[in-house]
């Protein structure tokens, strides 16, 4: 889902607010979790799971073309952990086999 799909979506549902009014809530909440992420806080929304940052070391890797030994410097990147209510959700109904 693109940002302008929920925007849209949330329009739907709430007529009553005007959609620039929505498109501005949608884009503080996401600013303030990566806000948060930035600091290097967690982002635990009930129900729907857990934003972190996780740390990798610095590592020696290879270039994929060349076959070169390059270095790869330590980096900090964001992890999604899905709550038990999201994972439950997305697997009701659905057979783990049929994929």
């Amino acid at each position: 889902m693109l940002r302008s799909e929920l925007v849209a979506k949330l329009a739907d549902k709430y007529s009553h607010l005007p959609p620039d009014d929505l498109e501005k809530v949608v884009a503080i909440i996401l600013d303030e979790i990566a806000e948060a992420l930035a600091r290097g806080d967690r982002v635990e929304l009930r129900g729907f799971g857990a934003f972190s940052v996780r740390h990798r070391d610095a590592r020696r890797g290879r270039n994929p073309r060349t076959g070169e030994a390059v270095d790869v410097p330590a980096k900090s990147v964001p992890f999604f952990k899905a709550g038990k209510e999201l994972r439950a959700r997305i697997n009701d109904g659905h057979d783990p086999e049929a994929r």
